[in-house]
């Protein structure tokens, strides 16, 4: 199954609210992504497909992050699913965030990705600098 971009007019991604929470699920489990992702049961939102383009990350980067990565913040409380920020590295060896909503754990939801700073991230870009 090939990867989707979720077209801005379909909808159903922002506005589906029976999605909101997973019962039971307690935290996003880095493995569960990666099978997501080598499934290629991903939805690239619009959200994420501009935000790539302005920061000049290449989808292939976003996915090597992913497959080395780890996840560094859980945000359980997301809507309209539970999310979590993954750290890792490209190819190049630059570092990478990454968001992902998990969407009933049958889905990644790609929700953003950027470059961290050392402006606001500790050297190993797993720890944000003052406890923010």
């Amino acid at each position: 199954m090939p990867a989707k971009t979720l077209a801005k007019t379909e909808g159903a991604w922002y506005n589906n609210q029976k999605t909101k929470g997973m019962v039971g699920i307690s935290e996003i489990e880095i493995t569960q992504i990666q099978l997501l992702i080598s499934e290629s049961k991903i939805i690239w939102t619009e959200h994420i497909a501009i935000r790539l383009r302005e920061r000049g990350i290449k989808r292939e980067e976003l996915i090597e992050c992913i497959k080395n990565g780890e996840i560094i913040e859980q945000y359980p409380d997301d809507t309209p699913y539970p999310s979590c920020l993954i750290s890792g590295f490209c190819k190049a060896g630059k570092p990478l965030h990454v968001v992902i909503g998990l969407d009933y754990g049958v889905l990644c939801c790609m929700i953003t990705a950027y470059r961290p700073s050392l402006d606001k991230w500790e050297e190993d870009f797993k720890t944000r600098k003052g406890g923010e």
